[in-house]
């Protein structure tokens, strides 16, 4: 019996819910029985094996957790599996291609050395790809207001908003 098998039975047996859920993450399908309870942080980490979304403080206010949930920023830590039921999911692990390919959002927070520790990294840079596709050209002031909803404990953020300029221009010259 598998871990999963154990908490399956074992919240059976508590008389909670266990439901199925289609979630596409980073174009891969899952097909999942999860614990009606757990949120999407919990099952992109441990059911997807994707450890790269960050869970912090698990109230929604760090914003590390934050992924793409068709299209939209959305904090994996508040989110229900459930409530992604039938989305399509992208996480930090879906920016680069296919061949290792740093995303232009990547690319940009590097040379702008927009981090230090990183761990707030996934969820700057889900909110930044958002944004950018929202509006391909912001202003230093919409990058700050879209950005207030992250938390890094230790930059100054001034090069993580440099980061997101330069990931203006890369976004241009690439095409995207």
């Amino acid at each position: 019996m598998t871990d999963q098998d154990r908490r399956l039975a074992a919240e059976r047996a508590a008389g909670g819910s266990v439901v199925d859920v289609h979630l596409t993450v980073n174009g891969a399908v899952h097909d999942l029985t999860v614990e009606a309870r757990r949120t999407l942080a919990e099952v992109i980490r441990e059911d997807c094996g994707l450890t790269g979304t960050h869970v912090g403080c698990e109230h929604g206010v760090c914003g590390a957790c934050t992924v793409l949930v068709d299209g939209q920023p959305s904090r994996s830590c508040l989110m229900l599996a459930v409530q992604g039921d039938g989305t399509e999911i992208v996480t930090i692990e879906g920016l680069a291609g296919a061949d290792g390919t740093m995303h232009p959002v990547q690319q940009a927070m590097m040379e702008a050395h927009g981090f230090q520790c990183a761990f707030c990294a996934p969820g700057f840079l889900m909110t930044t790809l958002a944004l950018l596709a929202e509006n391909p050209e912001p202003t230093n002031a919409e990058i700050r207001e879209e950005l207030s909803g992250n938390l890094c404990r230790c930059t100054g953020y001034e090069s993580i908003v440099a980061g997101v300029e330069r990931a203006v221009v890369l976004m241009k010259e690439s095409g995207r």
